[in-house]
């Protein structure tokens, strides 16, 4: 492997957990651990909650105004 694969892959991990896109596989690995008898929440309903969760408290900066 390549020194310049390698620091491409490190960039690809670090940009997907500064811009969060990795909040989903977290949940399925915590949900599978913690909630062995629930189903696990599609990505569509995962994210829908999420951003439930954000409208419904603005002051964690998810609305401009």
């Amino acid at each position: 492997m390549t020194a310049l694969a390698t620091a491409g892959r490190k960039v690809w991990r670090y940009l997907r957990e500064l811009t969060d896109e990795t909040a989903y596989e977290r949940y399925v690995e915590h949900a599978r651990a913690h909630d062995t008898g629930r189903p696990v929440m599609t990505r569509r309903d995962f994210e829908r909650c999420r951003t439930d969760a954000r409208e419904a408290d603005p002051k964690e900066g998810f609305r401009c105004c």
